[in-house]
């Protein structure tokens, strides 16, 4: 499959994720290895997950995600062909959160330990820390950079004004830059990103990752009408946000373009997303390995600019 750089970083990946956040949630770890043994079975090398996976399901504290990824890593004899990030930053319990420099000391030493590698090829802030300088958060991941201990940095959930401060510090005194950003980016929720981050990215280079590309599983088309909401833990959340009139206008223009190209509306909604010039990579879930025939169909799908403008338009783009 196709590789592309992330960012500066050094880093080659396949532009499709594997999104951790269901291993130790909607997917138990025996099903979590098959799943991960049949996506880099397909030629895929990307897995996303943090620190704080999964924590808001029940009996769980946090770690999971990384706990599964660990041991399914262990004794693979291919870490160095894989590109494995995670985050810090969300809340692991009380005190335990931000990116001051002695938290992040001690959470990469807790997720190194979970995922049972020596290194971590990107490691991000998973949310803005206002309340520590990008100087000392910086200058940490410099540290752990310099230590072997992460390969490149990158960030989420963090404002444009914000991560270009982040990028001007990295300017002004050398010190190693976010080179990654992991924002919210779908074919519905197309704004928040679009309107400054997307420029921004772009002009300094910044590989983008982007995360709920499928609309939290609407785009896959599964939710048409109210009474599909039953089909998912989440599936009320989803029908109450996106089953409206320009939700509606999207799937049927997914629908439109899955039939001309004879594949499926997850398919047409990742290759939009992959087919944007600024995204390197979204991020996607599945939950069996029969969802993953989507996702190498998906990598391997090159929309056409009549698609394109045509899924554009009812995106509101």
């Amino acid at each position: 499959m196709e590789k592309r750089q992330l960012g500066r970083s050094g880093l080659e990946v396949v532009p499709l994720c594997f999104g951790g956040n269901v291993f130790g949630w909607t997917i138990d770890q025996p099903t979590s290895h098959r799943v991960l043994d049949a996506f880099v079975g397909e030629g895929f090398n990307f897995i996303d997950t943090a620190d704080m996976y999964s924590r808001w399901a029940p009996g769980n504290s946090g770690g999971e995600s990384e706990t599964i990824i660990g041991s399914w890593l262990k004794g693979r004899g291919d870490r160095d062909k894989l590109v494995i990030a995670t985050k810090v930053g969300m809340e692991m319990g009380p005190g335990k959160k931000g990116l001051a420099p002695a938290y992040i000391r001690a959470s990469v030493e807790d997720s190194l330990r979970r995922l049972q590698t020596d290194y971590i090829d990107l490691y991000q802030s998973h949310a803005d820390d206002p309340d520590t300088p990008f100087e000392d958060v910086l200058g940490t991941y410099q540290e752990l950079i310099e230590q072997g201990k992460v390969r490149a940095i990158g960030a989420s959930n963090i404002s444009a004004a914000r991560l270009k401060e982040a990028l001007d510090v990295s300017a002004r005194t050398g010190l190693v830059r976010y080179e990654s950003l992991q924002p919210e980016y779908n074919l519905f929720d197309r704004a928040g990103y679009e309107a400054e981050l997307e420029p921004l990215c772009r002009e300094h280079g910044l590989g983008v990752i982007t995360y709920y590309s499928l609309a939290s599983g609407f785009l896959s088309g599964k939710y048409r009408k109210p009474e599909d909401a039953s089909r998912s833990p989440r599936g009320e959340g989803v029908v109450s946000k996106y089953l409206n009139d320009k939700g509606r206008a999207i799937l049927k223009a997914l629908d439109e373009v899955a039939a001309l190209h004879d594949a499926t509306p997850t398919q047409v909604a990742l290759a939009w997303v992959i087919a944007r010039p600024s995204v390197t990579a979204p991020i996607a879930s599945a939950t069996s390995v029969e969802q993953l025939k989507d996702f190498a169909g998906a990598a391997k799908l090159k929309l056409d600019q009549g698609s394109i403008s045509l899924l554009d338009e009812a995106g509101g783009g």
